[in-house]
Order: structure tokens, then C-alpha cells, then sequence
């Protein structure tokens, strides 16, 4: 940046970049061994399973004393966007997403419906069926959902065989958020394919449940995780 050309890091340079900067921004993953002592350090995920305070803790186990103020996750980016854009603190969101992202809602004044609950409960499906959703959702919030994950894939091979009792995939209920509430916004934490949820080997990520969203609706959501404009200029802006 500034007219300097780029560089690959070196045990030569790295002396001098370390004195060249103020601040460093990190992923959140393989963190340990982060030692950069008399920076600010930033962390930033995608992941938005976790809220702030849950993986402050993770940190703290590491022997990392970092704070929730410099943790920035796209659950967080999510309520910020929110909050930003004055979305009315009375107007219901539903989520497809984990624990984190509801947390982090709430934090932050807002309601927040489904979540983990909505892939444990049951609905059955057959003709003449009319399945009544909440009409007052203005917004529908997609994140990685593990449970979703797997109880779509059962949905889409039971639609072979109807009547049929199935969980209620989260997906569902957003799509008819989206399609029959009028200006219901759609919005993604991360459109990331795949995630890294094991050790060895990379799973589906939010971004499989998003284009499900996609096909379901015809429309497409606004993206407040990386690598999102709106993520950078709030993290620039803090």
C-alpha cells in the first residue's frame, strides 16, 4: 500500500515489518503461537458458531489475554449491520444459525427467533398442508447451521415419498419468510463453501445453505462477513 511494492515475509524482514506496523489482523484459526508483544492484535472469523465471549475463553485457555472488543466474528459483524443500519430494535429477525449469533443478537437488543430449537422440532407434510410461519419476520439472518445441514439433505431425499413427518429445517421456514413477508430482508453472515470443522478434513459451510436460500427465493442476501466491504470499513473504523 502507498506506492510500496509487496513482499513475501522472510526471517530476514520480518524484524522490519514488525516495527513498521501498529496493528495486526488474524484469523482465528491454529492461534497456538501468537507472540507479537507491544501490538493490537485483531481477530477475525467467519465462523460464526461462537459469539465474542465464547471465544474470548478459547483465547484465555491458549495463555492469549485477549479481549471481546478485539475479537470481530461475522455473528458480530452480523448485529452490528443491524445496529448500523438502524434496523428497529422491535422487529423480529429469524435465524438459521448456532448459539453465537443468537447470542450476539441479543447483546445487542434484538429478537431473534429459531436457531438450534426450529432443527429439533417436527412438522408434517402432505396435501392440502398450509404451514403458518411467523407473518411479522422482517428479516431472515443465514449462518452455519450444522443441524440444518443434515436435515436438509434428509428433506430432499424424503420429498421422494410424501406424506412424510420430517424435522423442520430451518430452511424451510426462511424461505417462506423471505417469499411471503413483504420487504423481509436476507442476510448471510458468510458465503464460505466449505469449513474447516475437523482436523482433517474440510465440511460443508455456510455458503451450501446460502445458495439453497438462493434457489428457494431468486434473491440474494447481503454479506456482512469477510470478505465484505462492510466488515473491512466497520474494522477500519474501530
Amino acid at each position: 500500500m502507498n506506492g510500496k511494492i509487496s513482499k513475501s515475509l522472510s526471517i530476514d524482514n520480518a524484524k522490519e515489518l514488525l516495527n513498521s506496523v501498529d496493528a495486526f489482523i488474524f484469523d482465528c484459526d491454529d492461534l497456538d503461537d501468537v507472540n507479537m508483544q507491544g501490538k493490537k492484535l485483531v481477530f477475525v472469523t467467519n465462523n460464526s458458531t461462537k459469539s465474542r465471549k465464547q471465544y474470548a475463553k478459547k483465547f484465555h485457555s491458549l495463555g492469549i489475554p485477549v479481549n471481546e472488543d478485539e475479537i470481530f466474528l461475522s455473528s458480530f459483524a452480523a448485529a452490528m449491520y443491524l445496529k448500523v443500519n438502524d434496523f428497529t430494535r422491535e422487529k423480529k429477525v429469524y435465524v438459521i444459525g448456532e448459539e453465537g449469533i443468537l447470542e450476539e443478537l441479543e447483546q445487542a437488543g434484538f429478537t431473534a427467533l429459531g436457531g438450534p430449537a426450529d432443527g429439533k422440532k417436527k412438522i408434517e407434510l402432505k396435501s392440502n398442508c398450509l404451514f403458518e410461519h411467523d407473518k411479522s419476520v422482517e428479516l431472515e439472518l443465514l449462518s452455519l447451521d450444522l443441524t440444518n445441514i443434515s436435515t436438509f439433505i434428509s428433506y430432499s431425499m424424503s420429498l421422494l415419498r410424501l406424506p412424510f413427518l420430517i424435522y423442520l429445517n430451518c430452511s424451510l421456514y426462511g424461505t417462506l419468510c423471505i417469499r411471503e413477508n413483504p420487504g423481509c430482508l436476507f442476510i448471510a453472515t458468510n458465503r464460505d463453501a466449505v469449513g474447516h470443522l475437523t482436523d482433517l478434513q474440510e465440511w460443508p459451510g455456510a455458503g451450501c445453505m446460502v445458495a439453497a436460500i438462493c434457489g428457494t427465493t431468486q434473491k440474494e442476501p447481503i454479506t456482512v462477513g469477510k470478505p465484505s466491504t462492510f466488515l473491512m470499513d466497520f474494522l477500519s473504523q474501530k
